[in-house]
């Protein structure tokens, strides 16, 4: 062959060939090497072999030159005779010159040879070479020549290549398997998705990571489909491609479809098709024709059901495109993963995926990053850019597409164009970002949850979710439902708390969908919400029959216009009003009102002559100046709902005797309110009575107890009520009951009839200093904390019935900061699942308990010495008793830990020592929570990794020892108070830097506990101790870690808030037997966060 002056790689799309296959034809044409080819070319994948492809009318050598220069990949086969032919030498030159100047992929094989006899050239090879070395006696070679076949093999046989006799014990049909993954695995990295400006990537792919679940043998074998949802351009596609270039190359095939539902939006007819056509070529690596949807389904379950591949479908939004194209498992070879982005969670739900990821925003750095890229090129913005930058963060809510949109808008303009942009967003959303976020909006199945969506977009925001679907039904339009819908779409979500939330771009749309209707012209708005808007209509009268809502909050700012100015909103369904009085007659007022909220209603009673309301669902008029809520009471068949709450100057309730289907009625901080209305008693469909801190109401109607209805009844901190009456067994229907802080001082025995109580709350008053209270001021407020440490503790142990355990639904009962001495035994409360006795200071000792317990909580009881046998308490989560200063140990603790996540002590100071280490040494949790105890017992001897002075501790990660891999790690730290907080415990960070990885995780699996006023009080004046210590030990598994023999790691700890807590002493002990359970409890997404080295 003749050398080449210079190589230039093909580009990626004019490469001739995918491999380059150079054999010794003798050896192996018809057998070995005619196998790999076929192999090859079934999988799809361009393959040169000799015979195949050489035109006879080229010159062979050239020919042979040209195609392992446009060849991808090359295979050497070597064989016995390889090195017989000088042909085959001059290829293999060629092919390691382009390794070396193109980069391109070699992979030698070793067939029926010695790799040390390629390399060294001995045995066989040896031979080849005593004939070429003759020839350059004898004028046939050049000695150069020869030298650079013996340089050529030298070097081929050091790269990592695949020997037959090391592969399934010669099987040359395995070996041949083998070899094609290798191909796929560099052939298809050269294919990775290109994704633009990857920004907070790690931590959202590693959770997905966790649920594909490929690295778990026990799910090798198993199909799994995994869900991304999320809103439009929260980046579920770029999530999507990034899960695509990370595992593709370990499928035998793989698949992205991207942005499905337009595709079928486009191609209506032959869409699906297309796509399984799509399918089967990017998997197959061939062309085939589908003729319809219903063939192309026998197609992929025929050709890809022995095929372990990867699948992503983008951007589906309906049924039968998965079906057509992933409609079952058993479709797709086992091991096979298949990833479907959507917005529509209940699509999920059809299909049956094994786990959904939540797309999550981002945060504020992530937001700052990725905009900055878009709108400077680079991470950062230009500092006299940075507070217009910081705005833009805002507006966008972390939502990517919209710093994308936004930042490409803004590049290379003035501070001046930024402010004119920002001014011109406040007004009317982006168009670009709008057209993509609409998608979801019109994709709902009807008009009713469209209506649903821009009622809560303009005033239900923030509000609780069944309170909202109760009042929306009023409509008709069936909201608990249209609400669900809304929520699978994304368009809504719904907080911890039940509380509806809309993203804020989300909420722009729907508002802006309302302008456009209305040509701009608020008079003709379906709902009113802007402040500008409301008071210009109402100021001019202008209203007409399309205002079906309106909203209007002056934030003390007061206002005042005329009823008559809501005469000609005859649809009016929806009025919310804050500070704002209405003048005049009500006699015209809008009559089909379905929910009427007015803060601070400045009138002492409803107007005589405000129209009957047949529709009205919930009337809210908290912070009112109400002392009588109606003079006469209207029938008002369809309220379910009153609310009254802190309306400090009403002094008896309303008369309830015409309002039939009243379901809640909430008065609480009615602090005047003395007496209850008797009509109470007749309402057979009252489920739910809040009167919390009505503080001079003393009892409630007898007959209030005859009711069958209530479900939850709330009286805690009404001060003066005295008494429960007898009939409250009556209550068959009652679950909540909670008077905290009452003078309630006796239980009736008949509370034991009542088989469906779930919660009873009988707690006293606990008494706390607030924060940052000047210790001088402690000192006068010391005499009243002691001469109130009774308050509200009116229950002893007389007080409670001795049949409790009849409660047969009991799940929680808390009985805190009363003067119980002790209780009756509570082992048969079998759905007892939280028990909670703070501040009982005389408590001395707590009864059998139930098996199932949960959670026990007895902090701050200083009498208590006997707890019971905890041997069996095997579902056991959580156990405080802090400061329960007279406890030496929990029996048989140690023999339920494997449930627990959380165990507090940090103020028994006498605790023996074999059960501090059976406790330490045993435990098994990992992630969240941990054993806190008090900092004199110092971190166990058995912790060897240990940083005496400070918060940092560093070590390498052994080889394995003794055949056991590294299970994970025990952490301990020490820490001390120097200054006093705010509240009883905040998160401290832990930080596990990888560094010879570089890479770091962050996380919060601990809380270390901040001392109150109150504390700090008790300690110094009781005990005299200058400052609290304590001690912290927790676990986090390798799982999690993933570290490794020879891995430098660097501990950190570092609590958030270092103006309390100063750690003083760090240890870490490396884990090998230990069986570490992963604490599943803790539902914060972001507990583990992992960071590359640029964040370090």
């Amino acid at each position: 062959m003749g050398d080449r002056t210079s190589i230039e790689a093909p580009s990626s799309r004019t490469w001739k060939y995918q491999v380059f296959l150079s054999f010794r034809g003798e050896d192996t044409r018809k057998g070995f090497t005619g196998h790999l080819h076929a192999a090859l070319s079934d999988a799809g994948i361009s393959a040169f072999l000799d015979d195949n492809e050489l035109e006879r009318a080229e010159f062979i050598k050239n020919q042979l030159e040209r195609a392992i220069h446009g060849s991808m990949i090359s295979i050497i086969v070597f064989s016995k005779q390889y090195a017989d032919s000088s042909w085959c030498l001059d290829e293999l030159v060629k092919i390691m010159e382009c390794r070396e100047k193109l980069g391109q992929q070699v992979i030698p094989l070793f067939y029926n040879v010695e790799a040390s006899d390629v390399r060294k050239q001995t045995g066989s090879f040896a031979q080849a070479f005593k004939k070429h070395e003759a020839g350059i006696c004898e004028g046939k070679h050049e000695k150069e020549k020869v030298q650079q076949w013996r340089n050529a093999l030298t070097q081929a046989a050091d790269l990592c290549g695949e020997d037959l006799k090391n592969a399934d014990n010669g099987h040359e049909a395995k070996f041949i398997k083998k070899i094609l993954g290798e191909v796929n695995k560099q052939l298809y990295s050269k294919y990775q998705l290109d994704i633009e400006h990857l920004v907070g990537i790690t931590s959202r792919l590693n959770d997905v990571v966790r649920m594909i679940d490929i690295e778990n043998s026990g799910s090798k074998d198993v199909v799994r489909m995994i869900g991304i949802l999320g809103m439009g351009g929260i980046g579920k596609t770029t999530l999507a491609k990034a899960i695509y270039n990370k595992f593709e190359r370990i499928f035998e095939g793989r698949s992205f479809l991207a942005d499905v539902r337009a595709v079928i939006a486009h191609q209506p007819i032959n869409g699906l098709v297309g796509l399984q056509e799509k399918l089967l070529k990017n998997i197959l690596n061939v062309s085939l024709k589908v003729d319809s949807v219903d063939v192309g389904i026998t197609v992929i379950q025929e050709r890809l059901c022995c095929k372990r591949v990867l699948v992503i479908i983008d951007d589906a939004d309906d049924l039968q495109q998965l079906k057509a194209i992933a409609g079952a498992r058993d479709w797709f070879g086992p091991g096979s993963r298949i990833v479907i982005t959507t917005r529509n969670q209940h699509l999920l739900h059809q299909v049956g995926v094994d786990s959904t990821y939540m797309a999550q925003a981002m945060n504020e750095k992530e937001a700052l990053e990725l905009f900055s890229r878009h709108a400077f090129e680079r991470c950062d913005p230009d500092q006299e850019y940075l507070d217009l930058s910081k705005r833009v963060i805002r507006y966008c809510r972390g939502l990517p597409l919209a710093l994308r949109v936004v930042g490409s808008f803004l590049i290379k303009r003035s501070t001046a164009e930024w402010e004119n942009h920002l001014e011109i967003l406040k007004r009317s959303p982006d168009g670009d970002i709008q057209k993509i976020l609409r998608i979801s909006y019109d994709g709902l199945p009807d008009d009713t949850k469209r209506d649903i969506f821009l009622d809560i977009s303009c005033f239900f925001i923030g509000m609780d979710k069944d309170y909202v679907a109760k009042i929306l039904d009023g409509s008709g339009c069936f909201a608990t439902i249209g609400i669900n819908v809304l929520i699978e779409r994304c368009l809504i979500t719904v907080s911890e708390k039940n509380k509806l939330m809309m993203h804020d771009l989300l909420r722009d749309m729907g508002r802006k969908i309302i302008y456009e209707n209305a040509d701009g012209h608020p008079e003709n708005f379906s709902r009113l919400w802007k402040r500008e808007d409301v008071t210009d209509v109402l100021s001019d009268e202008s209203g007409t029959r399309k205002i079906e809502g309106v909203a209007l909050d002056m934030g003390w700012d007061k206002a005042r216009f005329s009823a008559q100015a809501f005469t000609n909103m005859k649809k009016l369904r929806l009025l919310r009003l804050s500070d704002v009085e209405l003048t005049g007659e009500y006699k015209d007022f809008p009559k089909k009102l379905i929910w009427l909220c007015w803060f601070r209603f400045p009138l002492e009673s409803i107007p005589d002559d405000f129209p009957n309301q047949p529709k009205l669902v919930a009337l809210e008029l908290r912070f009112s100046k109400l002392k009588v809520v109606w003079k006469d009471c209207k029938l008002h068949e369809n309220l379910k709902i009153i609310n009254l709450s802190y309306s400090s100057r009403l002094t008896k309730s309303p008369d309830f005797s015409k309002l039939p289907n009243l379901e809640e009625l909430i008065l609480r901080y009615c602090v005047s309110l003395s007496e209850v209305h008797s009509s109470i008693g007749d309402l057979g469909r009252l489920s739910f009575l809040n009167l919390e801190s009505c503080r001079m109401l003393k009892d409630l109607p007898l007959n209030f107890y005859k009711s069958k209805s209530i479900e939850t009844l709330l009286l805690n901190g009404c001060l003066s009520f005295e008494k429960l009456a007898e009939g409250l067994g009556d209550m068959v229907s009652l679950t909540i009951l909670e008077a905290d802080n009452t003078e309630i001082g006796h239980i009736p025995t008949s509370i034991v009839k009542l088989k469906n109580l779930r919660i009873l709350s009988l707690s006293g008053e606990n008494f706390e200093i607030p924060s940052f209270t000047p210790f001088i001021t402690w000192l006068k407020l010391f005499n009243r904390v002691m001469s109130t440490l009774d308050a509200g503790c009116r229950l002893t142990e007389d007080a409670i019935p001795k049949d409790l355990c009849s409660l047969i639904s009991l799940e929680h009962l808390l009985l805190g900061a009363n003067n119980l001495r002790s209780l009756p035994s509570l082992a048969a409360l079998s759905k007892l699942k939280v028990l909670c006795l703070n501040a009982c200071r005389k408590l001395r000792a707590i009864p059998d308990l139930p098996t199932n317990l949960y959670v026990l909580k007895a902090n701050d009881c200083p009498e208590l010495e006997t707890i019971p046998d905890f041997s069996k308490m095997s579902n056991m989560r959580e156990l405080y008793l802090s400061d329960s200063i007279k406890l030496t140990e929990v029996p048989g603790l140690d023999k339920s830990l494997n449930s627990m996540t959380r165990i507090h002590m940090e103020g028994c100071t006498n605790l023996t020592a074999d059960f501090r280490n059976n406790i330490l040494q045993r435990w098994p949790s990992c992630g969240f929570g941990g054993i806190y105890l008090n900092g004199i017992y110092d971190i166990p001897e058995w912790v060897k990794i240990v940083n005496d002075v400070g918060n940092i501790v560093s070590f390498e990660v052994p080889q394995r020892i003794m055949g056991r891999d590294l299970k994970g790690l025990t952490i301990c730290f020490i820490y001390s108070f120097f200054v006093f907080g705010p509240k009883r415990e905040g998160p401290t960070g832990i930080i596990v830097r990888n560094l010879t990885k570089q890479i770091a995780l962050h996380t919060k699996i601990a809380f270390a506990r901040h001392e109150t006023p109150a504390d700090l009080l008790f300690r110094r004046l009781l005990s005299n101790e200058p400052e609290g210590h304590y001690l912290w030990q927790g676990q986090l598994s390798n799982d999690v870690l993933r570290l490794e023999g020879g891995d430098e790691v660097l501990i950190l700890v570092r609590p958030d808030d270092v103006d309390y807590v100063r750690v003083k002493k760090t240890g870490v002990h490396l884990e090998w037997d230990k069986v570490m359970k992963e604490n599943m409890d803790h539902p914060d997404p972001h507990l583990y966060d992992w960071k590359t080295n640029r964040d370090f």
